[in-house]
């Protein structure tokens, strides 16, 4: 099966990639057997566009994305990240952006991703005590070395990118973007369409908020950061926002789809040059999400959408405060 392709800069993908963070962590218990399972389903569905980082699961996600591909490589584009260390024991040490480290986390991801190359090399986050033109110059080394195809930036600011892509061409800017995370359309947005710069959005479901799953914090399983690390799930919140599910649920219903292919459909909308990267660790839900590949939405479906999930209706910032210092650098 393949499905529609985008370009992100001089990348083609498909129109909507898998992001496979919560395989390894974050998001409750995790099955590798089922994760591994995930990955060959979305290959074969036409998803081409992988998305990990060598924060996740301290490693362990490079080396299970690694361990799906190994045998289909080609059929692969291969995207990870670095910037956010962690120690052994997984505990947060800050953001590096530092030339010595950009090459030391290069030569990791690739001996845990056991490949050659890396198609799409992000910075996580933007080191604030580092010169952009810096780490983008040692990314640039990368690329001259073929260790790297094509660069990218995570959640930096629009005066970050325009100098980042001075220094080398920036393929793809990763940043949060759904119904109820929209603050990157005031300037990045417009940043990288100035420039050419694809944008791809994690997170499109709201963390699986927007799919209706969950209704109550009983539905988060042990260990799930969204239970005490994101406020929009925090108590009082939570509840405000059922009222944007169950709104966005109306919209679904008349449409004969679910609220959350409703929420992905509306991001694919944003722009030929927008990829979300739903993640998911099953079958079913990844079915589920790239089915929405196809569903075309008119002027008067996107209007009932806003209608239903207004920008300003959500209530609880995306991260926790020392989480949102790191975001628009």
């Amino acid at each position: 099966m393949n499905l529609p392709i985008r370009r992100l800069g001089a990348l083609e993908v498909s129109a909507q990639g898998l992001g496979c963070m919560g395989m390894s962590e974050f998001y409750g218990a995790t099955d590798e057997t089922e994760s591994i399972a995930t990955i060959h389903r979305a290959l074969e569905l036409g998803v081409t566009l992988l998305d990990t980082a060598d924060m996740y699961g301290v490693g362990r996600n490079e080396e299970l994305v690694g361990r799906a591909i190994r045998d289909r490589r080609d059929g692969v584009v291969l995207a990870t990240k670095f910037g956010n260390v962690r120690g052994p024991n997984g505990e947060f040490q800050g953001i590096r952006g530092d030339a010595e480290y950009v090459r030391q986390a290069c030569d990791a991801s690739l001996r845990r991703l056991g490949v050659d190359h890396i198609d799409l090399y992000y910075q996580h986050r933007v080191d604030e005590k580092v010169p952009i033109e810096e780490t983008v110059g040692a990314m640039a080394e990368l690329v001259a070395a073929g260790k790297v195809r094509h660069l990218g930036l995570s959640e930096a600011g629009a005066e970050t990118i325009r100098r980042a892509h001075a220094v080398h061409p920036i393929a793809a800017v990763q940043s949060e973007w759904s119904l109820w995370s929209r603050d990157i359309e005031e300037s990045v947005v417009p940043a990288c369409r100035e420039l050419g710069i694809g944008i791809v959005a994690y997170s499109p479901l709201g963390r699986g908020f927007l799919t209706g799953r969950i209704t109550s914090a009983a539905d988060l399983e042990d260990g799930d950061f969204r239970s005490w690390g994101q406020p929009r799930f925090a108590a009082g919140n939570l509840e405000r926002n059922l009222a944007i599910v169950d709104a966005l649920r109306d919209v679904a219903s008349r449409r004969g789809v679910t609220a959350g292919q409703l929420a992905l459909a509306w991001v694919q909308a944003r722009g030929d040059d927008v990829v979300p990267i739903p993640g998911t660790k099953r079958i079913r839900y990844l079915e589920e999400n790239v089915a929405a590949v196809g569903l075309a939405l008119s002027d008067d479906d996107l209007a009932a959408i806003e209608k239903a999930a207004p920008a300003d209706a959500v209530h609880g910032t995306r991260y926790a405060e020392s989480s949102m210092r790191a975001l628009g650098r």
